[in-house]
């Protein structure tokens, strides 16, 4: 089996690594369940929270995390992702955890190897685990996700992690609002209005400008984009008063967050990250247990 995207899982299968995840964040220890294992995580793309929480995960579960550095591989020297896919199968992993600058690259390198394949995000496309850790805290501050409402807030058009939380959390019974700038909304969102969507809302994710992916400058002056769009404490103060902040990082402070609002006491941004490592934990014990 491979987690391609959260279309990959199951109701049941959502449900159980939801729980096992839990119970990983609740032992806060270690294992030997994956002992002689090996995962390979390779990042064709910057990463922090995400390549250490894998790494983390291997090595709590007993496994062996191989970090293949993408900057001083044969990738530079010209190898297409096919042949990169072959030699790492030949050496025989138990999984392979790939991010990818391209959509659809860890489907392809599934085509191609024996084991399991973990989308550790792919271009604009998705981020399951990303997804699947939101849901846990989530589920961790309200119990259920049902009849909540979450508002995500940004550059949804080149969010890998917008679309795989809005497929994610609607079906697990939540309401979902996307917003943004309207040069950062993607053709099927037809109303972004940032204030609307976090109004009553009971929970803010806000998300990174990607001006990596952009073809064209969004034009904002320094300042202006926090102002127009970013999540202030005066922005935060439209939603419900029991809401909870998220960002899945790397954070741009001043611009979509204020400093005030990511530390502040409403903030789930800390244990988003430590509930990255419970459920890769989750996932790797699944796919490769």
């Amino acid at each position: 089996m491979d987690l391609l995207s959260i279309d990959s899982l199951s109701d049941e299968q959502i449900a159980r690594l939801l729980t096992s995840a839990q119970g990983f964040a609740d032992q806060r220890g270690s294992s030997s369940q994956l002992a002689g294992k090996i995962v390979f995580n390779t990042f064709y793309e910057n990463s922090t929270r995400t390549a250490m929480s894998f790494a983390t995960a291997a090595a709590r579960l007993g496994a062996q995390p191989i970090t293949l550095s993408v900057e001083h591989s044969s990738v530079k020297k010209g190898e297409t992702l096919a042949d990169t896919a072959a030699t790492l199968a030949a050496m025989e992993p138990d999984a392979i955890v790939l991010r990818h600058r391209d959509n659809g690259a860890p489907a392809a390198v599934a085509e191609i190897v024996d084991c399991p394949v973990i989308n550790a995000g792919d271009g604009t496309n998705e981020h399951p685990t990303q997804a699947l850790l939101d849901a846990l805290t989530l589920r961790q501050q309200f119990g259920a996700l049902e009849r909540l409402t979450i508002a995500i807030v940004g550059d949804i058009r080149h969010s890998r992690v917008a679309r795989s939380n809005a497929k994610l959390l609607r079906r697990l019974g939540a309401t979902v609002r996307l917003a943004g700038p309207p040069a950062l909304l993607p053709d099927d969102v037809t109303s972004g209005d940032v204030e609307q969507a976090i109004a009553g809302a009971d929970a803010v994710m806000m998300l990174r400008v990607q001006r990596e992916r952009m073809t064209d400058e969004l034009g904002d002056a320094p300042g202006e984009y926090l102002g127009r769009y970013g999540l202030t404490e005066q922005r935060l103060a439209l939603a419900a008063p029991h809401a909870v902040v998220l960002h899945p990082g790397p954070m741009n402070r001043g611009v979509e967050i204020a400093d005030a609002v990511a530390d502040g006491e409403r903030s789930l941004i800390r244990r988003q990250v430590a509930n990255g490592v419970a459920v890769r934990m989750a996932v790797l014990e699944m796919l490769v247990g």
